[in-house]
């Protein structure tokens, strides 16, 4: 069974208009599945459909083969333990008023019934909190400091150490790099795959940066318009019966 899958799912914002086309992918544990795509291509709004900010139109949406898709906050509540995301902009995803150890302490406190920690150790708060920035390559004296005291790259893994706090099956990461400049972008994707070996956690990582999602996925599914035109292993990237897409993509990324 796929960990998280679309079956023919669609979306349309105004009638006659849609957003996403027959959309279909699964995901199975420990996989970085990528997604690359144009902006304004459907990316992001396949990813607010998965994390139960948008509802879809048609199809479904399913975790362990439980469905996702128009369920209520409430209803999404057990589910939120097991998706979590790490989106493009860290500072409008972190909380200003908060000290950086209580945003990562706040998907545990809110879930902390449900989880069952395996990699890190939650007894003490302290510690806790010091172990998760331990992992994202943080010094703990950031601990007490506010968002705006930290740089963008920093902020980014900050907000990387909040999404695998509760140790989830699967993160959403929507543009996780594209705020950040050359170097921050590469150390934080080696980062990323870093912890995705350690924790066996999957990824659905989505960019427009066609280098950025060779480097991390195994399988990469090609958007276009709002409907996947193209999938393949990372391997097969340059073979020539790509989609007219994807070899648009790929002669921008020779």
């Amino acid at each position: 069974m796929s960990l998280l899958s679309a079956q023919h799912v669609h979306k349309s914002y105004t009638p006659g208009t849609p957003v996403l086309r027959d959309v279909s992918f699964t995901l199975e544990k420990g996989q970085c599945l990528g997604l690359v795509g144009e902006s304004g291509c459907g990316k992001s709004t396949l990813a607010r459909c998965l994390l139960g900010i948008e509802p879809i139109d048609d199809g479904s949406l399913l975790f362990e083969g439980a469905p996702l898709h128009n369920l209520s906050q409430r209803r999404l509540r057990p589910y939120r333990r097991h998706i979590q995301a790490v989106l493009q902009n860290p500072s409008a995803a972190l909380n200003p008023k908060l000290r950086i150890k209580d945003s990562l302490l706040d998907p545990y406190l809110q879930l902390g019934d449900e989880v069952r920690l395996q990699h890190f150790h939650d007894a003490n708060r302290t510690a806790f909190v010091r172990q998760l920035l331990e992992a994202v390559e943080l010094p703990s004296s950031l601990a007490d400091r506010y968002p705006h005291e930290l740089s963008g790259g920093q902020k980014q893994r900050a907000t990387i150490a909040r999404a695998i706090s509760i140790e989830p099956s699967v993160i959403l990461l929507d543009e996780p790099t594209a705020s950040l400049d050359v170097l921050s972008q590469a150390a934080v994707l080696s980062l990323l795959d870093r912890l995705r070996a350690q924790l066996g956690t999957a990824y659905l990582f989505i960019s427009h940066d066609l280098a950025a999602v060779h480097a991390m996925s195994q399988t990469i599914m090609v958007m276009h318009e709002g409907a996947i035109v193209d999938r393949f292993g990372k391997e097969a990237l340059f073979a020539a019966e790509r989609h007219p897409y994807t070899q648009a993509l790929v002669a921008m990324f020779e």
